[in-house]
Order: C-alpha cells, then sequence, then structure tokens
C-alpha cells in the first residue's frame, strides 16, 4: 500500500506536466481520483495492454471525462502508451490525447465526458457479461456533480432490476464542481441512503486511503445479487496545500511559483509514504 501512495504521488506529477504543457486540465478532480484510479488499475482489476482484446478482461468507463488526465497517467504507467507522448502531445492540436477519454487510444473502453453515461453504459455492459456468462468485472467512477444527471439515477434502477453484482460504481465525493460547493448546486445528502434506496450494496470510505479503498473493492466483489457503490470521500486538488479544497482549481494551469511547490509538496509526502 505504501509503494501505490508513493507511486500516486509519481503519477500526480506527471498529471501536473501534462496539464502545463498541454495549457490547461482538470487538475482538482485529477488529484482526488488518482488513488482510486491507481487502487483500481494496480491491484484490483484483469486489465493490461496484454489483454485489452481479451473478452474475459475487466471493463473499466471513467464517467467523469473530463479527469482524463489521471486515467492517462495510470494507463501510461500501466504500459498502454508512453507517458513521454502524452506529455509531449496532450491537448495539441492533432493529437489523440485530447481532454476527454478517447476509444481509438489503446486501453479506453468509450469515449466519455458528456456527464451522466457512464454508468449507463456499464449497466449495459454488465448486462452483456451475465448474457454471455463471463466472470468480469465492470466499474465506472462518477463525479458527484455528475449525479445531477437524471441518466445516473436511470441506470442505478436497471443495475438492481437485473441484479448485476458484477457492477461496482465510484463516486468521487470531492464536495467541490466547477461552479462551487456540491451541496449549493445541486444537493446529495444523504448519499448512502440514495443509492440504497435504489437497491444497492453501499459503502462509504475514505477515497484517498488505500487500506480502505482495497477492502472496499474486496467487499464489492463478494456482494451478490445487487450492484455496489462506492461513495468514496475525497480531497479536491489532494497532494498539496497549494490546490486541496478550492473550487477554482476544478480547471486551472498552476504559475511557476505554485508549479514548484505543488512539486515539492508531492515529494514530501511521496518520501513519507516510502517510511510509513
Amino acid at each position: 500500500m505504501e509503494n501505490l501512495k508513493a507511486l500516486s504521488y509519481d503519477l500526480r506529477k506527471n498529471v501536473i506536466d501534462m496539464i502545463v504543457e498541454g495549457k490547461g486540465g482538470h487538475i482538482g478532480g485529477d488529484m482526488s481520483v488518482m488513488d482510486i484510479l491507481v487502487e483500481l488499475y494496480f491491484e484490483q482489476m484483469n486489465i493490461s495492454p496484454e489483454n485489452m482484446d481479451n473478452p474475459d478482461r475487466d471493463r473499466f468507463v471513467m464517467s467523469k471525462g473530463h479527469s482524463v488526465e489521471a486515467l492517462y497517467a495510470v494507463l501510461a504507467k500501466k504500459g498502454f502508451f508512453p507517458i513521454e507522448q502524452v506529455i509531449k502531445e496532450f491537448s495539441k492540436f492533432g493529437s489523440q490525447f485530447i481532454g476527454h477519454p478517447n476509444n481509438k487510444l489503446p486501453g479506453i473502453e468509450m469515449n466519455s465526458g458528456s456527464l451522466g453515461h457512464g454508468l449507463p453504459v456499464s449497466v449495459g455492459m454488465a448486462m452483456a457479461g451475465k448474457m454471455d456468462k463471463k466472470d468480469y468485472r465492470v466499474y465506472t467512477v462518477m463525479g458527484d456533480g455528475e449525479l445531477a444527471e437524471g441518466s445516473v439515477w436511470e441506470g442505478a434502477m436497471a443495475a438492481n432490476q437485473y441484479k448485476l453484482d458484477n457492477l461496482c460504481a465510484v463516486v468521487d465525493r470531492n464536495h467541490l464542481q466547477i461552479s462551487g460547493n456540491t451541496e449549493d448546486v445541486m444537493a446529495h445528502e444523504d448519499l448512502k441512503q440514495r443509492w440504497a434506496s435504489f437497491g444497492w450494496h453501499v459503502i462509504s470510505i475514505n477515497g484517498n486511503d488505500y487500506k480502505e479503498l482495497k477492502e472496499a473493492f474486496d467487499e464489492a466483489k463478494k456482494t451478490k445479487g445487487k450492484p455496489t457503490v462506492v461513495i468514496a470521500n475525497t480531497i479536491k486538488g489532494f497532494g498539496s496545500s497549494v490546490m486541496e479544497n478550492k473550487a477554482n482549481w476544478h480547471h486551472k494551469v498552476p504559475n511557476e511559483e505554485e508549479y514548484a511547490q505543488i512539486m515539492k509538496d508531492f515529494e514530501t509526502r511521496k518520501e513519507a509514504a516510502l517510511h510509513e
């Protein structure tokens, strides 16, 4: 877990370099979701460049597609493409490394970013797995602001109706979106009760803690007869006091001074993780 935690800060550094080079990116949500992605890709999911065309592979959908920079960094570390290429080409004219997931790239299952689509599509993937008697699992990560989309709840109803216990949704519950505090824009409390009322098995955790992430995904795999949602309580901009819990870091490029402090903060936390 310490190694995963340390790795997450190296990948956060890659994201910062990507955003600076590309002159734009959804930096705050990248930081809050990174630990979730690292746990899924390096501990939980059967996904790799070697099996990306295998019908038995697990599926992942980045529903909050605006946080694609974090996904690119993780996929590059898994070996789907070189991180140097991503940093150099991100958000440049003609590049495939655009500001939302693009399934012309290896390792990306669907184009996403139109919020509210990821869960319904994942429901379809999970249903297909059941119909084909496959053992693969389907994971999707949503933002908490995204839950204002009605299609999310249509998907939630269908997942319960068809008892899709091979489906696990994650809500990146960082409480901030582009226009401010999520509860002020469209309140979601009590999320645990709300998902439970749709028939889901609900697990609420600290989404920046690897022990809790592992336990939650292990529990989801053991849950039968219903889908699972992990409410991952995270900190937007996690990793540096420059960004943490600040709505204006939803989409922002750090200046030179901010860049230096953010990178220093990441290195300090990485070293602490290695010595825990």
